[in-house]
């Protein structure tokens, strides 16, 4: 179970998460993905924010 909460590991996911809601707020096509682009942008950075806590080894 210690290695599932790794600092690493969560960082990027929750990069990737910011980059996705990025892009899901800047995207001109469908207005479904741009309303929940933002639901997505902020748990990013509260996952960001939640890993940065996380042990690094």
């Amino acid at each position: 179970m210690k290695r599932f909460f790794r600092r690493t590991p969560w960082e990027h996911g929750t990069t990737g998460l910011i980059g996705l809601g990025l892009a899901m707020l800047m995207q001109p096509w469908s207005i479904d993905v741009y309303s929940y682009g933002f639901t997505v942008l902020l748990a990013g950075v509260i996952g960001y924010t939640i890993a940065g806590k996380l042990p690094q080894g």
